[in-house]
């Protein structure tokens, strides 16, 4: 149990985690499991604009998108019973944290760089792993990307109620290893 965890059971469980983390996978899955509806924040972006998270990158900018995932979060961070998929760097804002902190329980899928790599190399849907021209980054270009956004993520990753190291982990083991370390935490 960490410290940030003093007591207050809560219902709102939030996945974080680099991209290709298994945040998208898993979440269905755990809420499932404990009979809570499932949300995902750039799906919910992506309904109320109709836009693809790539879109919204290339024609209005990171910081437009940074906007929309706050307003987004704010709304969802009202429900009860729910998991919540967040984007790999809702995270990394110092607000979005608090709130996260917060409202519910925070659940990091830790993967290591050698695994996140081998996950998204072929991912056409991540604007941040692709240079100004959309095209998909070089191998030796993507490695240095993702732990230089790796290691500006970490320190608000390492802020969560529950880490689960990830790696290697089937999804079945994964979701029992959060229901472990969270069945004390919730409503």
């Amino acid at each position: 149990m960490k410290e940030s965890f003093h007591g207050h059971k809560k219902s709102l469980i939030f996945l974080t985690g680099f991209m290709g983390s298994g945040k998208s996978t898993i979440g269905p899955i755990l809420a499932n499991a404990l009979g809570y509806e499932y949300l995902d924040v750039d799906q919910r972006i992506e309904h109320k604009t109709n836009k693809l998270i790539a879109e919204i990158f290339k024609s209005e900018g990171e910081q437009a998108f940074r906007t929309l995932e706050r307003d987004i979060l704010l709304e969802l961070a009202e429900l009860n019973h729910c998991v919540i998929s967040l984007g790999g760097g809702t995270i990394a804002n110092e607000e979005n944290c608090q709130l996260v902190l917060q409202k519910g329980i925070l659940v990091y899928l830790k993967l290591s760089p050698d695994e996140i790599i081998q996950r998204v190399q072929y991912r056409n849907d991540r604007p941040l792993l692709r240079d100004a021209n959309g095209k998909l980054l070089p191998l030796p270009e993507l490695k240095n990307r993702v732990l230089d956004l790796m290691n500006r993520r970490e320190h608000f990753y390492a802020r969560a109620d529950v880490v689960i190291t990830a790696d290697n982990m089937r999804v079945g083991a994964t979701v029992d290893e959060i229901m472990k370390n969270i069945h004390f935490m919730i409503e």
